[in-house]
């Protein structure tokens, strides 16, 4: 097992809710804008899902949900939670999904992927939706982080990063450019219908 994985598994998903299990206000009025693009029987793709934090407000609002997330022990947490929904584990730059969900999200979790990784799991994303079905994601903003510094410090310790990464001893965030994520988000054939920036995140909600 892999440090990252091992982190979400062992350490993470056990006492994910108590530290991040709250539903900010800009992430709730961003789902909820989402789903009213759902119709009733809409199913509702939650890629990175973790422990479920948003399966209630999915279900609540009368639709369906799968969950999709690479790590065993969020889904474990996720399943114990929610009996009732189905889960899978895939890989965000790789789920699989073929044109078979009527909306997507993927919230507070592309920070955790690598540059490079970013335009597969864009275009993972987008595929998973219908043609014209909402997508909502979010990308973290460096709040407080001086991200130059990060970098230096990183190259002298000989860790082959680049400008945007803040990788440390116990973990790892990428934080890209908006020109950069725009144009990931135009290549992977995803157009901004609303946008705003609110909790540390940038919200996106876009069409496929």
């Amino acid at each position: 097992m892999n440090r990252k994985l091992e982190r979400f598994d062992v350490l993470y998903a056990p006492v994910y809710d108590e530290g991040w299990g709250a539903i900010s206000e800009s992430h709730a009025a961003y789902v909820d804008r989402m789903l009213r693009e759902v119709s009733s029987v809409g199913v509702v793709l939650d890629a990175a899902c973790g422990t479920g934090r948003f399966f209630s407000m999915i279900l609540a609002a009368g639709r369906s949900v799968v969950g999709a997330d690479w790590s065993e022990g969020m889904l474990e947490q996720a399943n114990a939670k929610f009996p009732g929904v189905a889960t899978e584990r895939r890989r965000l730059q790789s789920l699989g999904y073929v044109g078979v969900f009527d909306a997507v999200l993927c919230v507070d979790a592309l920070e955790n992927l690598p540059p490079e990784d970013w335009p597969a799991a864009l275009t993972a994303l987008r595929g998973a939706a219908k043609p014209a079905a909402p997508v909502y994601l979010t990308v973290e903003l460096p709040e407080g982080i001086d991200l130059d510094l990060a970098y230096d410090t990183a190259r002298a310790k000989g860790w082959p990063v680049v400008p945007g990464e803040l990788a440390e001893d116990d973990g790892y965030h990428y934080y890209p450019s908006r020109d950069t994520v725009l144009g990931w988000l135009d290549d992977a054939g995803l157009e901004i219908v609303e946008q705003s920036d609110g909790d540390g995140y940038w919200h996106l909600l876009l069409a496929a």
